[in-house]
């Protein structure tokens, strides 16, 4: 997989607050789903993997447990849901009330 956001170093990425790196990342994958339903799979698939690549910045950023844990199950379900068999039934809606509230939590911690 290639780099996507090459000029994005760990330190920038720990520099946002949690709120806005799930913001950027909830961005991405909604990039994903808006080329999805446009019927064009490669963007989907390159926003999908632009917002792996942001949630890995975020586990390597933020070694807090409970934050790990739900950053890990996210990938899962993340994975699940663009590249896997769906089995945990996910939806673009559920995709996009999942990460609607870090939008508004990100403005306010500005």
């Amino acid at each position: 997989m290639n780099h996507q956001h090459q000029g994005l170093s760990a330190e920038r990425w720990a520099k946002l607050t949690l709120y806005q790196q799930m913001a950027n990342i909830g961005s991405e994958v909604g990039r994903a789903l808006n080329w999805r339903t446009k019927g064009n799979e490669e963007y989907s698939r390159l926003a999908f993997y632009r917002s792996l690549e942001l949630l890995d910045l975020t586990l390597e950023v933020d070694r807090k447990p409970s934050h790990l844990k739900e950053m890990t199950r996210l990938r899962e379900c993340l994975v699940d849901y663009f590249a896997g068999g769906n089995q945990y039934d996910s939806s673009a809606t559920s995709w996009k009330k999942y990460f609607h509230p870090f939008n508004f939590a990100a403005r306010a911690s500005r």
